[in-house]
């Protein structure tokens, strides 16, 4: 059972903070990763991986007013989520201190849905917590593009990453991977061989494959 928003989680209950994407993008995909311990790769994740890797080695740099910091390990007690920011830039400020503002890097280009901008946002609770300070607003670089896209964490989006962390713990502590459901999206996701949702839902039912196998 999810703790009441004044409690904080356990470092033990802590989950991968890269799971709110899995679980927007679908939630037996999340299911299939984090409850099952399933993955295979694509062309896909493989380019996004290598983007990950290439911002991460880069480590510490300095550029006038602006710290940044990549591939910086951070987590929040009130989300449950533990994981790994691409870069942090650290702008100081004229009284002296420093504003985080949290950058993620995406391969492809924006998404229909708001999967992006609450990883992002997740991040920014994260750091918040950590560092005890308010983060107005971060970005998202697309590798399509190749330009910053300025995200603002207004309640809305606070509010929507929240109740996604809160469902992607009922999901792993319920243990229970849904039903597969076909739909376009199906066909870029790297489990497609492994959840074979054209079979065992969605457009065929197992029953209907197993019959149309005898006929032929």
């Amino acid at each position: 059972m999810n703790p009441p928003e004044t409690l904080l989680y356990d470092e033990e209950d802590l989950l991968p903070l890269s799971a709110l994407q899995h679980l927007m993008f679908c939630e037996r995909q999340c299911a299939l990763i984090h409850i099952e311990q399933v993955w295979e790769e694509n062309r896909l994740t493989a380019e996004g991986r290598v983007m990950h890797e290439r911002v991460h080695e880069s480590g510490l740099e300095s550029r006038g007013a602006v710290r940044i910091a990549r591939g910086l390990r951070i987590r929040s007690l009130r989300l449950g989520l533990i994981g790994q920011a691409d870069v942090v830039e650290f702008h100081r400020q004229p009284e002296g201190d420093e504003r985080p503002f949290p950058i993620e890097y995406k391969r492809g280009k924006p998404k229909a849905n708001r999967c992006d901008e609450v990883q992002l946002c997740a991040q920014a609770v994260c750091l918040e917590e950590m560092l005890n300070r308010e983060i107005p607003g971060g970005a998202l670089f697309y590798g399509k593009p190749r330009r910053r896209t300025e995200v603002l964490f207004d309640q809305a989006l606070r509010d929507l990453t929240r109740e996604t962390a809160r469902r992607l713990h009922t999901l792993i502590e319920q243990g229970i991977t849904p039903p597969a459901v076909y739909e376009k999206k199906c066909d870029s996701c790297s489990l497609l061989d492994v959840c074979k949702p054209k079979i065992t839902g969605g457009e065929l039912s197992v029953r209907a494959y197993l019959e149309k196998m005898i006929r032929v």
